[in-house]
């Protein structure tokens, strides 16, 4: 499963229930004592928890421990890593007795989930060295607590929820580091009529960082995908004895590679499920239809571990149609379980690990391809053998012939329908076949003739695979928000004389329209782009067109900034076998390759070139696969804002002109437009517009495809063949609203904060915001210019807005007013979020539940470089002609949520500046770096005024916990030292000064946790 994040409606409003806390814990305990689990109202404590996962220990183990050893088994197995107390929970373990005797023991009934003991527990206390906190229910298994509810009598949104329970687990000291809640595998959030779980994980993969990429957190679901989400019907389907112990043990993956647990999501669960009880009961083949996105590497992954323990099947082949898809699905395997699947370099390796019982050669990862190779009694290959009077590969196979097989086939919509996938059928007669789609072949987007006797008819996927086993349909992972819907731009040229149907553009034209609508459709390229051609021949007339037409551009507007364009297609294949498998799913370029193939190598190899020298590599045709691979990386490391990359984004590609590649089995969260030159049709576009629909957060709404040929009703054809069982509700879940229906909900967006405003007897500017009294208030205010910041993202996206459109969009709130609401809700925002992370939270239900998606409030062009660069453009303008104010570079600045904690200073900095004094970007920053340190230093000076400290001292205190990132209570003590306070007179003053730094060391870490500071925030 990639890591697709959950997103949640901006623009629900949440209202408190009635129903109070503990009145949903006592139904809920109730609920669950009736589901069979025992209920331990006596477990209280971190003793009593201790205590009666002894008495469970030993009784699985038969065993008695002294209290010795019982105490080094505990000190022992409890960690603070998730990742290792999660194997622990799952192997068999060892442990040394006093006498020197081993143990081998497990901490539940590892064979037979059933058979452990299901306790509950509720209002747990446990402190710690730094943490009092108090858990609403814990599940027990054998003793262990491996899941954590928490239920909410507020309506507050999920994302919140987690949050706290992310702020609880990363405070320093806290139980699940310290004591046996180390091993909780689970977490679930219920305000009763809305559920939702999580796994647990360790501080990487479970903290909300800056750039709101958050948890992936899900709601169960039937088979047919109805959510289940009132906490009566979830613990019904999910907490079950058996089913908890199936979804921890089974369903959790734990990825080796990243150290981390996975949740399988509930389609994932019911399609393994369905191939696992296919192969029980024998029962013939069948395909799973998952879209695009969904996480089909995940699902076939589970499928094949949990076939490598089933001794009826010999092997299990998961064969993939192309070479560089087997690297991708094998590092995808071993990703998730290391050293999992080998690496088959050649056929006579595949062929030796058909052959071997190795345990570790049981699931097998190849290409169809090679695999045709093994079983081709024809090849030429294997003739060669033959005539050295070597044995042939399929004599040397002939006796798995006879030998139970599983063989899993990744895409299946694409190579099996040839004569490979009837060799393999062929060869092994008593093989169960089975396939994992996003676009299955239907009847009307069959091309594939099956002559049967005289009769031709086209193959469909259920020709070839029997059954559909699951299906879990574009349609549904929108709804699910799993993936982004589309925005499809029907480019139509503004000139008097548009071409005729069918009539293509001029490339010029297309270039044209793409340079002035890259920016806007990338959100000023934070994201990238494919541009799919026609053929390798206009893929590179593209290329040297871009070239030439940007360097023009360069030389008639300096300012002029050019888009990095990079060309992949595949090189004549020349008897090379790894390209020849490259090419078995790429028709357009495989048959462009036959033509004039040295012109189009001389080409690629002018093309790699000249990627060398941008980005510092050393490609060659030869190593086509490296520069392939490189290309994919850049793509994908769009993540990283310029300012953390050594040459500022220089790194980075903007467009990637293709033919063939990339327009299938490739993923990107940074990569958000498709411009398409080429014909498109049925399975194959929705493969391509789905290279751009992965989601990240706020600021990538939809999936952008900006056509230049006009293909409409192609795509609504698509949309009704892949639609499943919603095809009449298709295009209304799949493509996101026009442009007039977005503006007329902008304007009633603004029109209801206006409304709000003027109920307070306030005008609608941004000005007014500091004049709303109350938290109520300015949590309302949030709420209502969220909503408006996001229907301006989306927007902003929208490439084909005519110039009227962009006047209405500006007469309903116009850039200033804009920035100047943007700069008042990052204030505000910030403010109550400082409420909300005090002790106790802010009290307010209205605050406790906002979500504030910073996210949405930061620009991708606007960083600290950019903001340096226009503060020494502003001294440097003349007064009376100025383009900027003063008033405006500070309102820009504080409209940007990347300077939150910066804000204060930077606007001071911009005050503090003569007006006719110009000055370069180095001395704006070496002046801007001296005015912080002199702020910081007087801030200092103030507060070791206010405490009776020596100014240096308390300076030499804050910056030893900046360089380390820790705070030491004993440096504290020897600060306060030369006071010669009493204990409780120290204690008072400790507390009432770090109540003053506490702010200021925040402040100053920038967002990065000091270990051990949250003890005085409590």
């Amino acid at each position: 499963m990639h890591s697709s994040h959950t997103r949640y409606d901006s623009s629900v409003t949440y209202t408190p229930p009635t129903v109070r806390e503990v009145d949903l814990e006592t139904a809920f305990i109730e609920l669950l004592s009736n589901l069979k689990y025992t209920i331990r109202s006596d477990i209280r404590d971190r003793a009593a928890l201790e205590e009666n996962f002894r008495e469970k220990f030993e009784a699985l183990n038969r065993v008695s421990l002294t209290d010795g050893e019982f105490d080094r088994l505990l000190g022992g197995i409890v960690t603070s890593d998730v990742f290792t107390a999660s194997r622990l929970l799952r192997e068999i373990n060892s442990f040394t007795r006093d006498d020197g005797t081993p143990l081998n023991y497990t901490l539940v009934n590892i064979k037979d989930w059933c058979k452990n003991t299901f306790e509950v527990v509720h209002q747990l206390r446990i402190n710690t060295d730094y943490s009092h906190h108090r858990y609403d229910v814990i599940l027990l298994i054998n003793g262990v607590p491996a899941v954590q509810i928490e239920l909410k009598n507020l309506g507050i949104s999920p994302r919140r929820a987690i949050q706290q329970i992310a702020h609880y687990k990363n405070d320093p000291g806290n139980g699940y580091t310290r004591t046996l809640l180390c091993f909780v595998q689970l977490f679930i959030v219920s305000n009763r009529t809305d559920t939702w779980y999580f796994t647990n994980n360790n501080t990487q993969h479970f903290s909300f960082n800056a750039e709101e990429r958050f948890l992936p957190i899900y709601q169960f679901a039937t088979e047919d995908n109805i959510k289940i989400t009132h906490i009566d019907d979830f613990a019904e389907a999910f907490l079950a004895k058996c089913t908890l112990g199936d979804m921890i043990s089974r369903y959790i993956v734990l990825v080796a590679g990243e150290q981390k647990l996975m949740m399988m999501r509930p389609y994932q669960i019911y399609a393994v499920d369905r191939i696992v009880r296919c192969i029980e009961e024998n029962s013939g083949n069948g395909y799973i239809w998952h879209t695009t996105g969904s996480g089909k590497t995940l699902t076939s992954f589970k499928a094949s571990t949990l076939l490598k323990d089933n001794h009826n099947i010999h092997k299990c082949l998961f064969v993939v149609d192309r070479k560089d898809l087997d690297r991708q699905t094998r590092e995808e395997f071993n990703r998730f379980q290391e050293g999992c699947v080998e690496e088959n370099t050649n056929t006579a390796t595949l062929v030796r690990r058909l052959l071997s019982d190795d345990y570790a050669d049981k699931v097998i990862v190849t290409t169809i391809q090679k695999l045709g190779l093994a079983l081709d009694e024809q090849s030429q290959r294997n003739k060669r053998r033959q005539q050295r009077g070597r044995e042939k590969y399929s004599d040397q196979l002939e006796p798995l012939r006879d030998k139970r097989m599983v063989i899993i086939f990744d895409e299946c919509h694409r190579s099996q329908f040839g004569d490979t996938h009837q060799t393999i059928k062929d060869f092994f007669p008593k093989a169960q076949l089975f396939g994992f789609t996003g676009t299955p072949i239907f009847d009307k987007n069959a091309t594939v003739r099956q002559i049967d006797g005289n009769i031709q008819t086209l193959r469909t996927t259920e020709d070839v695979f029997q059954q559909k086993l699951h299906a879990y349909t574009i349609t549904h992972a929108i709804e699910d928000r799993n993936v982004l819907r589309f925005h499809v731009d029907y480019y139509q040229p503004d000139s008097q004389n548009p071409p005729a149907p069918g009539d293509t553009l001029t490339k010029q034209a297309i270039i044209e329209a793409i340079l002035a609508k890259h920016d806007a459709a990338t959100a000023d390229r934070r994201f990238n782009a494919l541009f799919a051609t026609a053929s390798i021949n206009d893929a590179i007339a593209y290329y040297e067109l871009f070239k030439e037409m940007q360097a023009r551009l360069q030389t008639e507007n300096p300012d002029f900034k050019p888009l990095k364009i990079a060309a992949v297609f595949s090189p004549p294949a020349e008897g090379n076998a790894d390209v020849r498998q490259l090419q078995e799913d790429l028709p357009q370029e495989k048959a462009d390759n036959i033509t004039e193939p040295e012109k189009k190598k001389a080409a690629l190899e002018k093309i790699i070139a000249a990627y060398n020298t941008a980005y510092g590599t050393n490609h060659s045709i030869h190593t086509f696969d490296d520069y392939y691979k490189d290309v994919q990386q850049r793509i994908k490391d769009q993540q990283y804002p310029n300012a953390d990359l050594p040459q500022k984004g220089a790194e980075k590609i903007d467009i990637t002109i293709v033919v063939d590649m990339l327009l299938t089995g490739f993923d990107s969260k940074y990569l958000n437009t498709l411009y398409v030159d080429k014909n498109l049709k049925h399975h194959g576009l929705i493969q391509a517009f789905s290279r751009t629909n992965r989601i990240l957060n706020a600021s990538k709404p939809y999936g952008h495809i900006l056509d230049f040929r006009g293909q409409q009703d192609s795509v609504d054809e698509a949309i009704a063949l892949f639609s499943g069982t919603q095809a009449d509700k298709g295009r209304e879940i799949w493509l996101v609203d026009k442009a007039p229906k977005v503006i007329e909900q902008f304007k009633q967006a603004k029109a209801g904060l206006d409304t709000f405003l003027k109920s307070q007897s306030l005008e609608p500017r941004p000005e007014a915001i500091a004049n709303l009294k109350g938290d109520d208030l300015r949590a309302r205010f949030i709420s209502h210019f969220k909503e408006i910041q996001r229907l301006q993202t989306q927007l902003d996206q929208y490439t084909d807005l005519t110039s009227e459109q962009k006047q209405e969009i500006e007469q309903i709130l116009p850039k200033d007013d804009l920035r100047g609401f943007r700069g008042a809700y990052l204030e505000t925002a910030q403010r109550l979020r400082e409420q909300r992370e005090k002790p106790g939270g802010s009290g307010n239900p209205l605050v406790e539940q906002l979500d504030f998606e910073f996210v949405l409030f930061a620009s991708a062009t606007i960083d600290y470089d950019y903001i340096m660069n226009l503060i020494a453009r502003f001294t440097k303008q003349d007064q009376k002609t100025a383009k900027m104010t003063r008033e405006q570079l500070i309102a820009l600045i504080e409209s940007d949520a990347k300077f939150l904690d910066e804000l204060q200073t930077i606007s001071e900095y911009v005050r503090s500046l003569e007006t006719g004094k110009p000055l370069d970007e180095k001395q704006i920053r070496d002046g801007y770096q001296q005015f912080k340190a002199e702020k910081r230093a007087r801030e200092l000076s103030d507060l070791a005024d206010k405490h009776g400290l020596l100014p240096q001292a308390l300076t030499g205190f804050v910056d030893a916990i900046l360089q380390r990132m820790i705070f030491d209570g004993e440096q504290l003590s020897d600060l306060l030292a030369p006071l010669d306070l009493g204990w409780r007179e120290r204690s008072i003053r400790e507390l009432a000064l770090m109540e003053d730094l506490v702010p200021l060391l925040k402040k100053q870490a920038a967002g990065r946790t000091i270990s051990g500071l949250s003890a005085y925030e409590q």
